[in-house]
């Protein structure tokens, strides 16, 4: 006995069967679509998606990016540096973190 055939909408199963699509592509069923051409020469993306008593053809509407404002990035070629403000930090050597703090010893001698 051969498996019934039927060709629903991905908008149309219920959520069972949505559920059971996302157990049986548990990647994603992105890569496991087929292009199909109707008659009128529309172009459908369909998933062939097989249970125990039924082969679905499931259509699968094309999600179009809607247009999103980009915002004008700043442009930061246009920023002036000077190399005497880059080397100014090297030329102002603070050795005193090098140095023990004296303060807190005597502190600890004196307990």
């Amino acid at each position: 006995m051969s498996k019934r055939r039927s060709i629903i909408s991905y908008d149309k199963l219920t959520i069972d069967q949505k559920k059971q699509i996302l157990k049986d592509f548990p990647d994603g069923y992105i890569n496991h679509l087929t292009s199909i051409t109707t008659p009128t020469g529309e172009v459908l993306d369909a998933l062939i998606w097989e249970t125990d008593e039924v082969i679905y053809l499931v259509k699968i509407n094309k999600i179009t990016p809607k247009a999103v404002a980009v915002e004008e990035e700043e442009d930061f070629d246009e920023v002036d540096v000077k190399d005497e403000d880059i080397d100014s930090d090297d030329d102002e050597e603070d050795d005193s973190y090098d140095q023990p703090d004296t303060d807190a010893d005597e502190e600890e001698d004196e307990e």
